[in-house]
């Protein structure tokens, strides 16, 4: 039986705040050795904003998963500022959702982020990842 897409309208948005920890830092992630916020945590901060923008009109049983990412980290955030992530849904293509993110700190834009999700049945997905 084929899964009913939900109806998802470009223009949906959602906001993600963070203040920056220890955690969250290059050096944390070994993906730097400095202590700012690192770009594997605006990623993540970034994809937690874009499945915020879908989780109210999402149905039971489909979920979304991020496909491919591509970010620009244009400036560095020290401990203990807090930045927003704000994401919009810019364009669907079938079971594709196309997102962009950008993280701020106050004025100053920090990243940029283009992200790609795609539409899946919850079930059927963690059964295939799990090998069933």
């Amino acid at each position: 039986m084929a899964m009913e897409l939900p109806e998802f309208a470009p223009g949906l948005t959602a906001r993600v705040e963070l203040t920056v920890t220890d955690a969250d830092t290059a050096q944390s992630l070994g993906s730097g050795d400095v202590p700012v916020l690192g770009t594997p945590r605006v990623l993540a901060l970034a994809e937690a904003a874009t499945v915020a923008a879908t989780a109210r009109q999402i149905p039971g049983g489909i979920t979304t998963v991020g496909t491919r990412a591509e970010v620009e980290h244009r400036a560095p955030t020290p401990l203990g500022r807090r930045v927003v992530a704000q994401a919009t849904l810019t364009k669907v293509d079938g079971r594709k959702l196309l997102f962009e993110v950008t993280v701020h700190d106050g004025e100053l834009l920090v990243a940029e982020v283009r992200l790609e999700r795609a539409v899946l049945d919850r079930q059927r997905f963690i059964a295939r990842a799990f090998g069933d």
